[in-house]
């Protein structure tokens, strides 16, 4: 009995993969490797390159490994992206994750975990956000992910497959252990972009409007640590085994940061100073939005470790420094 983690040889996928393996689980990891990296796979992890919407490679996966659950991370993630190549985020979001879920349902595969985005809200009408609040998404790739959702839905009401569909939160920061961490080049994460300018790597931060109406200008978000999301997943999985029933969940802390906030974090935890250039906003960004995390916490158990941005931030900061070492060998 394997799991196979799609993109998992991603940011948040390799995290998955690592919380897996720690549990004692086997893992087959299906990665494209177009933005994740092979070096990122733990060895005790089975490795296939190759694209979900490749049906017979995915179908002779979950029969040869006898897969039971599927933990799906693969996918265009870049709002403003979304934006100019709309049809390329409803290909590659939606339109291969409908051929993944066929192949799950034609497999036998009782179990889906699907990594989801509080960009189906959109900008809430009240902050912190539940799940029950009006679904509004306002970038292709909100609408993308919210689309999967939906056919989640259907396939698991028609079929013997049950769901979790977990609504990420801004995630960041990297495995306490330095395993494994955010590497892509041209990363777009606020705080990653921020920690390369404070390690030297980029010669500016730019910030993308400061007219919100907000209390200083910027964009306000919930920024959860990495380690926190996948035991998230974990514990989703957990729950989806014992026959618990499908389930939509916010994953973030209830707590939300400006940008301006994260960024002077930033430079207080590395006692760096780096300049900082103001620019007009970006199509696709909500104003602020801030999880909910109770059904999460309710219904899955789970409880934070890492719930502190500088941590966060300190996390981040050193796999910076562990990724160039990498980078110089």
């Amino acid at each position: 009995m394997a799991v196979l983690v799609t993109g998992g040889a991603g940011y948040i996928g390799s995290h998955m993969v690592w919380e897996l393996l720690d549990h004692g689980e086997e893992v087959v990891v299906l990665d494209r490797l177009s933005t994740g990296f092979d070096w990122a796979v733990p060895d005790a992890a089975e490795l296939v390159v190759g694209d979900i919407a490749d049906q017979p490679l995915v179908e002779d996966i979950m029969e040869r490994r006898g897969v039971d659950a599927v933990i799906h991370f693969a996918g265009s993630i870049i709002v403003p992206e979304s934006v100019s190549d709309p049809l390329g985020y409803y290909f590659n979001n939606t339109v291969k994750s409908r051929a993944l879920i066929e192949s799950a349902v034609r497999r036998g595969v009782k179990h889906f975990i699907f990594s989801s985005t509080a960009a189906v809200y959109g900008t809430p009408r009240t902050n912190p956000v539940s799940e029950d609040e009006t679904l509004d998404p306002e970038s292709p790739y909100g609408r993308s992910k919210l689309m999967t959702e939906m056919m989640l839905r259907d396939a698991a009401a028609a079929h013997d497959l049950s769901y979790t569909a977990l609504r990420y939160f801004n995630v960041s920061g990297a495995d306490p252990r330095l395993r494994t961490g955010q590497s892509t080049k041209g990363a777009t994460h606020l705080i990653k972009v921020a920690c390369e300018t404070a390690s030297g790597k980029r010669q500016q931060i730019e910030i993308f409007g400061t007219d919100y109406p907000t209390h200083d200008g910027t964009c306000v978000r919930d920024y959860i640590h990495v380690s926190d999301l996948v035991n998230a997943h974990y514990l989703a999985l957990k729950r989806l085994r014992g026959g618990g029933d499908s389930l939509i969940a916010n994953c973030g802390y209830g707590r939300g940061y400006s940008v301006l906030e994260v960024i002077d974090t930033v430079k207080r935890v590395s006692g760096k100073d780096f300049r900082v250039v103001e620019s007009a906003r970006r199509p696709g960004d909500p104003v602020a939005i801030v999880a909910s995390a109770e059904r999460c916490q309710a219904t899955l158990g789970w409880q934070p470790a890492h719930d502190n941005l500088e941590e966060i931030v300190g996390h981040a900061l050193a796999w910076e420094e562990a990724l160039a070492r990498r980078n110089r060998l």
